[in-house]
């Protein structure tokens, strides 16, 4: 019986052992996972903490530099040849253009456009130029333009633009003609010859309320000159506008939206701009005086939104300009303003000092396809008296005014435009000129490829009421392919 109960004790302290001893290795393995997850879940963190990091490091890459390779197409170009059987050829794609700037912007842009021009008929009539300072039938490079632009992180703007065109202002023109004597007077109204500057400036835009302009631009008059080249709806800018507004300039100017942050939704409301410059045109080093042109336009925008279902919008605008000119200064410098004893125009250029004083308002009104835009100008030239030397013309006052309205007959495609012009030079009697402009405009690929077409009729006061001199009516017909990249 002992021996039984000996028999059982020592069967069941084994039975024990051996249970203890299996459950050892259990519980060090069940440590031992439980380790292994914490191990893995730290992995995890560590790789979503570096991925993080790395997410950062591109985006500030991305902020500090673009790339400025141009992403090419994965398929090769084909081209095929011959009519029943095509022999089907494929071409090497070109290598990537690959442009870097040099400085430490880190938006770098490289464009420009082409204009050329078929001009028949009365050339530039619409501006003046009959009789006298008539032009010929001609392919006209009218304009050939090139530029960068670019900006810095610390809130800077750049543009640098030139032109290949030699524009008509550049041309000897005849100034006067003695009816009696038939001796004529020229002048040489630009010194603008070759490759020649157009835009150049700076722009610190940190401020949107106020931002800072310096360098030669546009002076900011005029709703029509203002409007870029490449967007106008008629081939070229009315008489109005260039015998009036200052066009480029060299200065400083302070412009903004004054409602950016009070009132985001509305930032279009107001903007103004106010400048002083030279007064002397583009290109050109000196002033003429130690006095400086003043220019201020205010636009308003009341209304932007939907009228009877259409993208709608009302613009409103308004300039002034006062400056303080010496003799030789040519105060008509992208258009002709002097009348010419035959009625014709050219560039004025001052014969003595003048004190000018001009003004405009302007209107464009959007409904869907139809544009009607508006603007009047009017420029007061007085003489001033400088060391004794009297000016050598007499006070007057120039003024003249535009209508336009376009619609689109194929929506983004084919647009027809019709404007009137009117400009009363002030100089003679019966000086004014008038012009009705009819045309069409086809966009290939919107402003990018166009091609605009343009019949203009022209009227001149003067020749009417004084048929000696020839003609008081003119037409002519313009082509214009535009090109941009």
């Amino acid at each position: 019986m002992f021996i039984n109960r000996f028999i059982l004790r020592t069967a069941g302290a084994s039975l024990a052992g051996s249970i203890l001893l299996a459950a050892l290795p259990l519980s060090a393995q069940a440590a031992s996972e439980a380790d292994r997850l914490q191990k893995l879940e730290r992995s995890v963190d560590q790789l979503q903490q570096r991925n993080g990091e790395l997410e950062r490091e591109v985006q500030e890459l991305k902020a500090k530099k673009s790339p400025f390779a141009p992403v090419l197409p994965e398929t090769e170009n084909k081209a095929t040849a011959g009519n029943g059987n095509k022999a089907i050829f494929s071409a090497p794609l070109p290598p990537p253009v690959d442009v870097h700037p040099a400085g430490p912007e880190f938006k770098l842009t490289l464009g420009g456009f082409i204009q050329v021009n078929f001009e028949d008929g009365d050339v530039s009539a619409f501006e003046g130029r009959f009789g006298s300072t008539a032009l010929k039938d001609r392919f006209r490079l009218r304009r050939a333009r090139i530029n960068l632009s670019g900006e810095f992180a610390e809130q800077f703007d750049f543009k640098i633009e030139g032109d290949f065109e030699q524009s008509d202002a550049a041309i000897t023109a005849l100034k006067s003609v003695d009816v009696i004597t038939g001796k004529t007077t020229t002048v040489s109204n630009s010194t603008r010859t070759e490759f020649s500057g157009t835009d150049i400036f700076v722009n610190w835009h940190a401020i949107a309320e106020a931002n800072i302009k310096v360098g030669q631009y546009k002076a900011p008059f005029g709703l029509e000159q203002l409007t870029p080249d490449t967007k106008i709806f008629t081939i070229e800018r009315s008489l109005p506008t260039g015998a009036i507004t200052p066009e480029r300039q060299i200065g400083v100017q302070l412009w903004g939206k004054p409602l950016t942050n009070v009132w985001p939704e509305q930032k279009d409301l107001v903007t103004y701009y106010g400048g002083i410059f030279n007064g002397n045109g583009r290109n050109t080093t000196n002033n003429d005086n130690n006095n400086f042109m003043y220019v201020g336009r205010l636009e308003l925008q009341p209304f932007k939104g939907k009228l009877f279902g259409q993208d709608s919008s009302l613009k409103l605008g308004g300039d002034v300009l006062n400056s303080r000119d010496d003799k030789g200064t040519n105060i008509s410098q992208t258009g002709n303003l002097l009348v010419n004893d035959d009625g014709s125009l050219s560039s004025f250029v001052l014969p003595g000092a003048d004190e000018r004083t001009a003004w405009s308002v302007d209107a464009w009104l959007k409904l869907g396809p139809f544009d009607l835009i508006g603007e009047y100008l009017q420029e007061d030239v007085n003489g001033r008296t400088v060391n004794g030397v009297p000016p050598g013309f007499a006070n007057f006052t120039t003024n003249g005014y535009y209508v336009q309205g376009s619609y689109f007959i194929i929506p983004k495609k084919l647009q027809a435009a019709v404007q009137w012009q009117d400009l009363n030079p002030g100089q003679k009697g019966n000086d004014g000129i008038h012009s009705l402009t009819g045309g069409l405009n086809y966009y290939i690929h919107g402003d990018d490829i166009k091609l605009m077409a343009n019949y203009i009729h022209t009227w001149s006061d003067f020749r009417a009421a004084n048929p000696q001199f020839g003609d008081d009516q003119f037409d002519e017909v313009i082509l214009r392919l535009q090109l941009m990249f």
